[in-house]
């Protein structure tokens, strides 16, 4: 017991001395103004040399320890920003505290910015919404936020006209949904910043029906002093909607072509038919038969 408290004690004794140790602290550049970006640093860390007691030294990381270096103190000339070693130093000796910075690198600091802009960018979804069978979407898609705001080096974001989602596929949707999506961040798009990291990609989903409506063929571009009749002399339309959409569904809004120059052959009898309009109520709307039989007649 006497040999353990002697060398307790003697150990104690010892971390009251002073002692005098290398080091090297890493910088943390803070208070970069606003309208530019580190781009570049002559040193990322400094060798210095403190003096303290023992104890100061037990309870003080000395390896790879961090210290702030004020950026709102840097100077200017000729396009170059640069700290003093003489400034530095008395930013470093205050964070020490109760130890002695006794010796630190002569060198002076110097830094590379360059100019920062910030610009408000619509977001692209990537996403893929598979729907059950039956079901539609009821609308568009729709992100929330619909923009972000990037911050980066001006030359880069000036170029960039919209940010994508990842591409992300949800299969077999029959309720309404809401998808959270990160957004695709261009790796060489470097020191660049956005106000979002993943933005919502939300929709509805509707069960669907189908319904067959006749729709008259108008034929254009007939040639002077003939007619035509077509067989049948309508067209058979099936419509995908809402079943309240196709409740009380008409011909108004459709039309169905025959176009005559799409006819190459002189001893052919049918012609082609094209669905150019259908009213915007429906999800989608196809010709069950896009060919008909004719006869043409002069006058």
């Amino acid at each position: 017991m006497f040999l353990v408290c002697s060398g307790l004690i003697w150990f104690i004794n010892n971390l009251s001395e002073s002692y005098i140790n290398n080091a090297t602290f890493e910088f943390k550049f803070i208070n970069i103004p606003d309208s530019l970006l580190l781009t570049k640093a002559s040193k990322e860390e400094v060798d210095v040399k403190v003096q303290a007691n023992g104890f100061q030294f037990l309870g003080f990381n000395l390896k790879n320890k961090e210290v702030k270096i004020d950026l709102s103190t840097a100077s200017q000339k000729g396009g170059r920003y640069f700290i003093a070693q003489s400034i530095y130093r008395k930013q470093i000796d205050k964070q020490l505290r109760s130890m002695t910075l006794i010796e630190i690198d002569k060198d002076t600091l110097f830094f590379e910015f360059t100019q920062v802009g910030t610009k408000k960018v619509p977001v692209t979804s990537r996403v893929g919404i598979e729907l059950s069978q039956n079901f539609i979407l009821d609308g568009p898609l729709k992100i929330k936020p619909a923009m972000v705001t990037i911050r980066g080096p001006k030359t880069s974001i000036d170029t960039i006209k919209s940010v994508n989602t990842l591409k992300m596929s949800f299969p077999e949707e029959t309720t309404n949904f809401t998808h959270e999506v990160e957004l695709f961040k261009n790796p060489e798009l470097e020191n660049t910043t956005y106000s979002h990291n993943t933005v919502f990609v939300y929709g509805k989903v509707a069960r669907f029906s189908e319904k067959l409506i006749d729709i008259p063929i108008k034929v254009v571009n007939l040639p002077a002093g003939y007619e035509i009749r077509t067989f049948p002399d309508a067209a058979a339309v099936i419509c995908r909607a809402k079943l309240d959409n196709l409740k009380n569904l008409d011909s108004t809004g459709f039309e169905v072509v025959a176009d005559y120059n799409s006819v190459t052959d002189n001893t052919s009898k049918i012609i082609t038919l094209e669905l150019l309009k259908w009213p915007e109520s429906l999800h989608s709307a196809s010709l069950n038969e896009n060919q008909v039989e004719f006869i043409l007649k002069r006058q």
